[in-house]
């Protein structure tokens, strides 16, 4: 086999490839070592970035009143007040107090207790069908001088729905994937790990944003993708179009919040971030969310044309030209797709201030420049731009890498 098998491989690698429907043998083994350094030197770097990154001590900023707890309990009964407006969030679009608004109150038997309590609700969760029966989350207050206990309403409970929902979604993508359903998961929960554990600290001890993402996202992504498709050309095709779209991606982003001077207070959660910390630069978590909402694009845009150009090579053959173009056909319906599926997914995140917006029947000039809608624009046209420059790498790289590979020497030959 040692020189024969040199002979082929050799001579295979300056050629157009092997006849339509031949199975494939891996690809030699120089181009094979090549590959794995780089992508060790990309891991490395990833790691080094995350080690460089890694939080100290968080800043904590508790907003738990000294006594209280939360408890639950289940509703017995609702009934609607009215009320006098006081707030200014109860004002209209005009500008004016209304003379009354809605104050919903709830009737709680809480757990351990055979007493109700009654709380006010928010009108929202009282239209959203709070009935008796349902499981809800207060926070109780200790009694002035030894003085009954108040309660405040704190939320539904839903943990029961979750866990359910979650568990029927765990059972079917094993069911359905087996094997890669189950290292998908896996993937996940890493994903999930290093943004709860890297990236949120690390962006609340105001560590550098760009790094901070690309370092999380090029360490997960390299696990992810080997666990759940394998160690193989393919899958480093893959991987390494991702962390080149996710350069592309840091990069456009950065350009774009630094153009349209996005500072990430675009909502009252933002808003509180920086009142509690003091010093978070929000703009690199708009940064940073770009990153990590790129990352499930990517991925699947890479994988898709890796596997096109080896089907299409394993099916017809064919020199670079002809794999590349293949490729292309499939990449571009896969853009197409990808883009306005991406788009419509942030419409959906950005619904509440488009509802908003067109209460105060704003032009659409004014509507697109608001904050809320502009960090949305800034995602689509950021995701656009790196999916765009990542499909025709990814085919280019597929294509050169898959002519590495000669066809099997026979039946037994691996693939």
């Amino acid at each position: 086999m040692g020189a024969h098998g040199h002979g082929q491989e050799h001579g295979h690698g300056h050629g157009h490839g092997g006849a339509p429907g031949e199975a494939l043998e891996p690809l030699p083994r120089r181009t094979r070592r090549t590959l794995t350094a780089v992508v060790l030197v990309v891991l490395a770097a990833a790691v080094a970035g995350v080690v460089a990154t890694w939080p100290g001590e968080v800043p904590s900023a508790s907003t738990t009143y000294v006594g209280a707890q939360t408890v639950r309990g289940d509703v017995t009964g609702t009934r609607m007040l009215t009320c006098r407006a006081e707030l200014a969030e109860e004002r209209l679009p005009d500008g004016t107090l209304p003379e009354t608004v809605e104050c919903p109150e709830a009737r709680v038997r809480v757990d351990g207790s055979a007493r109700e309590v009654t709380v006010t609700v928010p009108a929202a969760v009282f239209h959203g069908g709070l009935s008796a029966g349902d499981r809800v989350v207060l926070t109780e207050y200790p009694g002035e001088a030894g003085g009954p206990a108040v309660y405040a309403w704190e939320d539904v409970d839903r943990r029961v729905p979750l866990v359910v929902l979650v568990t029927v979604f765990v059972v079917l993508t094993v069911a359905v994937g087996r094997r890669r359903g189950l290292a998908a998961l896996a993937g996940l929960a890493v994903g999930g790990a290093a943004i709860a554990f890297h990236v949120v600290p690390a962006l609340l001890t105001e560590e550098n944003a760009v790094v901070v993402g690309l370092s999380s996202a090029v360490a997960v992504m390299g696990f992810v993708l080997y666990l759940t498709h394998g160690f193989s050309a393919r899958t480093t095709v893959a991987y390494l179009g991702t962390v080149a779209g996710l350069l592309v991606t840091a990069g456009a982003a950065v350009l774009a919040v630094d153009a349209t001077h996005l500072t990430g207070l675009s909502d009252e959660s933002a808003y509180t971030v920086t009142v509690l910390t003091g010093a978070v630069d929000l703009r690199g978590v708009v940064l940073a969310g770009t990153l990590v909402a790129a990352l499930g694009l990517l991925n699947d845009v890479t994988i898709t044309q890796a596997a096109a150009v080896w089907e299409v090579r394993a099916a017809r053959g064919g020199g670079f030209r002809e794999l590349f173009a293949a490729g292309m056909r499939v990449g571009r319906d896969h853009l197409a797709s990808t883009v306005y599926t991406v788009t419509f997914a942030y419409a959906g995140a950005a619904m509440p201030s488009l509802l908003l917006l067109r209460l105060y029947d704003q032009p659409v000039g004014q509507l697109v420049n608001s904050a809320a809608i502009a960090e949305e624009l800034v995602r689509s046209a950021v995701g656009g731009i790196a999916l765009a420059l990542t499909v025709p790498l990814t085919t280019a790289l597929a294509a050169a890498l898959v002519l590495r590979s000669r066809p099997a020497a026979g039946p037994g030959a691996g693939t």
